[in-house]
This record gives structure tokens, C-alpha cells and sequence, in this order.
């Protein structure tokens, strides 16, 4: 083997005995740096390609939630409107029916006042009566209970049995 002042590298190989000069070796231990400088570039790129992916579905399904919440919301407002215009609805008719009980209170109450004032009258009007009377007898027909349904059903008897006598 000679040497010269670039270096031989020699293969053991018994078959293929060949010496590769050292500017060769530098150049495939360039290439294999280089192999794995590219393979290291592509690890990192399919490393960034990685995180862009799940990067992009992290945003897809966070877009995805906050359509979702969004419709709830909607959902959710629209329930309370729905709420609001029954409880209207609802307090509109509370208030026709509270407004016609308190024009029926009223009118009873004024009718009560006008029965009252009429009973008062009457009664004014019965001791009137009772002390201008000629007959002062009338004021012991005041004590003396009577049967007015007795009376009602003779006098009636009476009415039928002189109707009778008339046709007869």
C-alpha cells in the first residue's frame, strides 16, 4: 500500500478490494451528516406538520363548541321570551278579571247602600204610620206572629171555590 499525502481508506471486504481516497470519505460522511441533518429536518417538519394538524382540529372542534353554545344560548333566550309573553298574557287576564271583580264589588256594594237606605225608609215609613194611625190596635198586630203560608193556601181554596161557583 502507498501512501501519498491524501489518505486511503481500504475495505475489508475479500471480494471487492478497493481503496477509496479520503476526499471521498469526507464527502459520503458529508452526505450521511447531510442524510441525517434532512432526516432530522423532516422529523421536525412532520413534528410541525403534527402540531399545524392538531392545532387546526383544536380549532375546528373549539368553533364547533361555541356554535353549540351559542345555539343554547338562543335556545335559552328564546324559552324566556316565550316565558315573557305568557306571563303578559297571563297577567292581561289577571287584570280583566281582578277589573270585573272590583265593578261587581261595586255594584254591590252601591245596591247594598240603596237596599239599606230603602229598608231604613220603610221602616221610617212603618212608624209613621203606626203613630199617625187612628187605630192604635195596629200597633199590636206588630206582636202577633202569622202564618202566611196558611193564609196563602186558603185564600187561594177561596179563589177556586168561588171560580167554580161563577161557572157552575
Amino acid at each position: 500500500m502507498s501512501q501519498n499525502n491524501s489518505q486511503m481508506f481500504q475495505f475489508t471486504n475479500p471480494s471487492y478490494n478497493s481503496q477509496i481516497p479520503s476526499q471521498v470519505q469526507e464527502f459520503s460522511l458529508q452526505a450521511s451528516c447531510m442524510s441525517s441533518i434532512s432526516t432530522s429536518d423532516e422529523a421536525d417538519e412532520q413534528q410541525l406538520s403534527l402540531i399545524n394538524e392538531r392545532k387546526q382540529r383544536r380549532m375546528v372542534s373549539n368553533r364547533e363548541s361555541a356554535r353549540r353554545s351559542r345555539m343554547r344560548k338562543q335556545k335559552h333566550l328564546d324559552e324566556l321570551w316565550s316565558q315573557v309573553v305568557w306571563f303578559r298574557n297571563e297577567n292581561h287576564q289577571l287584570l280583566d278579571k281582578l277589573n270585573h271583580v272590583s265593578e261587581c264589588h261595586d255594584r254591590v256594594v252601591h245596591e247594598n247602600a240603596q237596599l239599606k237606605e230603602e229598608t231604613s225608609d220603610l221602616r221610617q215609613m212603618l212608624t209613621d204610620m203606626q203613630l199617625n194611625s187612628p187605630y192604635p190596635l195596629l200597633k199590636d198586630l206588630e206582636d202577633i206572629t202569622c202564618d202566611t203560608a196558611y193564609l196563602g193556601s186558603e185564600s187561594s181554596n177561596q179563589s177556586i171555590t168561588s171560580s167554580s161557583d161563577l161557572l157552575g
